[in-house]
């Protein structure tokens, strides 16, 4: 039996992540510690989209592993960068996410590697792929954030 299931189940993890984050104000979190300029409509879309990525992920699964690795390697570098470092640079300030982070990313994304890796599909190239693409993505909205800012993209000028 094929191990691809574990990104479905990791799909699932990544909703409740948002969950969390809702529940306990990422957006002020965000905005306080990240310096980030957001809203709860830019968080409402990117985890939107970051659920569609978990379902596309799920269907291409290992047909494609370079790309639907790349949502363990999104969970891997969010709970990472995002989260525990943060925490751990804040001296221990609650960042919002931080429970499903280390209870849930890090062994969903860690056992889905695992499970590519005995279905034979996790090659070397395979895995550095991955996270560049979950690197990109991780990187995309908070890129288009600051973007946002500047003068040339502003729309009522």
């Amino acid at each position: 039996m094929s191990h691809a299931y574990i990104l479905w189940i990791a799909t699932f993890a990544y909703a409740l992540h948002v969950v969390e984050e809702y529940t306990f104000d990422w957006k002020g979190w965000a905005e306080h510690v990240l310096k980030l300029p957001v809203n709860w409509v830019h968080f409402a879309i990117v985890n939107g989209v970051v659920v569609v990525l978990g379902i596309s992920c799920s269907q291409v699964a290992w047909s494609l592993p370079a790309y639907s690795l790349g949502l363990p390697a999104l969970m891997l570098i969010n709970a990472t960068f995002f989260h525990v470092l943060p925490f751990l640079t804040t001296r221990g300030r609650f960042s919002p996410g931080l429970g499903t982070a280390v209870l849930l990313f890090y062994p969903i994304a860690l056992w889905a590697y695992y499970g590519a890796y005995l279905d034979g599909v996790l090659t070397t190239p395979t895995l550095i792929l991955s996270f560049v693409v979950g690197a990109l993505l991780m990187a995309s909205p908070i890129v288009m954030l600051k973007l946002r800012l500047l003068p040339y993209f502003n729309q009522n000028r």
